[in-house]
């Protein structure tokens, strides 16, 4: 779901006029998140996010090619409305977030 939220964003940001050939953009804490649905033993779907989210795009509007995203989600920060749930996905058995306090994306290649 990153995936296509970073090329939605990528895309958006490609098609505003008047930019710098080359421009960088800060990921927006306060105003972003990593959301996520799982299938629960078949019945039910578990919704969730992670609340903080940081990172950067660099966009060269000459070349695309040669634009990168890079986001890090702080793993800590995952929100499924249930507590108890959330500590067991914090655990060793899930993110291990003792040892794996984020997860980090970066962009192989961007295309228009």
């Amino acid at each position: 779901m990153l995936r296509y939220w970073m090329t939605a964003v990528v895309m958006m940001l490609a098609t505003v006029p008047g930019l710098a050939q080359v421009s960088t953009w800060e990921i927006d804490s306060a105003h972003s998140g990593a959301h996520f649905s799982v299938r629960h033993l078949m019945i039910a779907t578990v919704r969730g996010e992670f609340r903080k989210v940081t990172g950067t795009l660099n966009m060269d509007e000459k070349d695309i090619s040669k634009s990168s995203v890079e986001a890090v989600i702080d793993t800590t920060t995952i929100d499924t409305h249930e507590e108890r749930r959330d500590n067991h996905l914090k655990s060793a058995d899930f993110f291990d977030v003792a040892k794996f306090p984020t997860i980090t994306f970066k962009s192989k290649s961007v295309t228009r």
